[in-house]
């Protein structure tokens, strides 16, 4: 039996007992234009009646595509009406009745396309021919994605990014994103296959922005002694333009990290997530061949065009599992149309079952490719989660990562204990906005395991109030899997899932024997 991976220390922040905002996870983004910088002119002919009106602004970004904005107009002598341009084209307008010293306002606008705007703020007091004018330049909170094709920014083993050496223990890699192998310097986040390797004894590894960013206490991947461990994570970058790497453990580890895209405040492609829909299936010859793919071996499938992906979409999150592989190897997954790169996407060990997050531009057809790094054949299995479209809207709002939920404490809706066998732990999900997020993103780890088995993310039909009333619904059992395990192993995985129609999201114990599931939130996915 393998020996347990350490988990990242930290409170549990469980979800809460009924539906309410994932609140305290991202500081909001603010942006201020204070009263000296008011310019005021008259409306016509004559002097201005009075020159004391100024506008004072705050505006913030609560949401990936909106604004709220607190006016104040200062020294207001008489009736006044208020027009708000918010710099794409739209205009609110406002009136003030009556005198003021101080007159608050406050206003509110969902931008169609994320980006950088200035918000023009006009009072106009005409019996005193005057017209102050304030203006704040903002950024929406959310961020569009880029695909990128597969490229190794880190390596420690060779010196790739990096001193050629490995990460000490309790200590950090820290990988230049933005302004780096074609990723323009204005990049907020990156999404980065981070692989573990050479590793001596338990640990994790915690990615997070670099400077200008605190730690979380939560982890992206867990290994254990001998463990060659994978997984997507989708990570803030820093004000420096890099991220960071920290090695958990207490004894040195290489670390390596592949770019599979970027996400800028700029219109590039949205996120619209699907439940999961099989892609690939060499067992059953389900897009491939029936068979094994031989070592060194490849096959193509379409994925743009494919079930409910479009043919404009620009690249796919996927779950690849590799499965009844003969010997230890990695598999890669790339654009159609292009040489394999000499990346990795899932790795394995002889007759292991490991499933990896995969995000992956799509060829100029619209295919992808898989390619089976070993010597000898390993069965594939490729589920779709998702798809980034330039017609999708959801734009991407990172959070500082924290811990939602981790069975092995007591939280407010259940106490401490593992999931039982062939059952599910519902989590309501709700976020800022009146609009129910497009999607979550999500670190699941499950530990504390005695056999091997797999775990289901998927969205509940039910709302939260019908379990807290005990008239939900059983869900239908998903046929996918987001993450598998063995006996003794501690697995982590990217999820990015819809919430279902009630805003709760199930994972699901599809093994014979209880786990313990822990769930970090690293970001949503929002239209408004």
């Amino acid at each position: 039996m393998a020996a347990a991976a350490v988990l990242a220390p930290g409170a549990a922040h469980a979800a809460p007992a009924a539906p309410a905002a994932v609140t305290g996870a991202s500081d909001p983004q603010s942006y201020t234009a204070p009263p000296y910088w008011t310019v005021r002119t008259p409306l016509g002919d004559g002097p201005i009646g009075h020159d004391g009106l100024q506008i004072d602004l705050h505006a913030g970004m609560f949401t990936a595509h909106g604004i709220h904005l607190e006016a104040a107009a200062l020294d207001v002598r008489g009736p006044s009406s208020v027009t708000v341009e918010w710099g794409d084209g739209a205009k609110d307008t406002a009136e003030i009745t009556e005198p003021a010293d101080i007159k608050r306002l406050d206003h509110a606008h969902t931008y169609a396309e994320v980006g950088t705007y200035t918000v023009t703020y006009t009072v106009t007091d005409a019996a005193h021919n005057v017209r102050a004018v304030n203006k704040v330049i903002v950024t929406t909170a959310g961020a569009e994605f880029t695909a990128h094709a597969p490229t190794r920014l880190l390596d420690t083993r060779d010196g790739t990014g990096a001193a050629k050496a490995k990460v000490a223990g309790r200590s950090s890699a820290r990988v230049k994103a933005a302004g780096n192998a074609r990723i323009p310097a204005g990049a907020t986040a990156v999404a980065l296959n981070v692989t573990v390797t050479n590793t001596v004894e338990a640990g994790y590894v915690t990615a997070f922005a670099g400077k200008g960013a605190r730690r979380p206490d939560t982890s992206n991947l867990n290994y254990a002694p001998g463990q060659t461990v994978p997984n997507l994570v989708i990570v803030p970058v820093g004000d420096d333009g890099h991220v960071e790497l920290f090695n958990g453990g207490w004894a040195p580890v290489d670390l390596i990290a592949d770019v599979t895209g970027y996400f800028t405040r700029s219109a590039a492609a949205g996120y619209t997530p699907l439940a999961p829909a099989r892609l690939v299936d060499t067992r059953e010859g389900l897009g491939t061949a029936q068979g094994q793919v031989p070592g060194q071996g490849a096959f193509t499938v379409a994925a743009a065009g494919a079930g409910k992906v479009p043919k404009g979409a620009t690249a796919v999150a996927l779950n690849v599992t590799a499965t009844n592989p003969a010997e230890a190897g990695h598999l890669t997954v790339f654009p159609s149309g292009q040489s394999a790169p000499s990346t990795s996407s899932v790795n394995f060990t002889a007759g292991q079952t490991v499933a990896n997050a995969v995000v992956v531009p799509v060829g100029a057809d619209g295919k992808i490719s898989v390619r089976n790094g070993s010597w000898k054949g390993a069965d594939v299995v490729v589920d779709v989660v998702g798809y980034y479209s330039p017609d999708s809207r959801a734009a991407y709002r990172p959070f500082h990562p924290f811990r939602l939920a981790d069975t092995r404490e007591d939280s407010r809706h259940r106490p401490r204990g593992p999931v039982p066998a062939r059952d599910y732990l519902a989590l309501p999900f709700t976020g800022e906005s009146p609009v129910p997020p497009a999607g979550w993103v999500l670190n699941t780890t499950v530990t504390n395991t005695t056999e091997a088995g797999h775990l289901s993310v998927a969205p509940d039909p039910n709302t939260w109030a019908d379990y807290q009333k005990g008239i939900a619904a059983k869900p239908e059992r998903p046929l996918s899997s987001s993450l598998n395990w063995g006996a003794g192993m501690t697995v982590p995985n990217l999820v990015q899932t819809p919430a279902g129609p009630g805003a709760v999201i199930d994972f699901w114990n599809q093994g014979w024997q209880p786990v313990d599931v822990i769930v970090d939130c690293l970001g949503v996915y929002e239209t408004d």
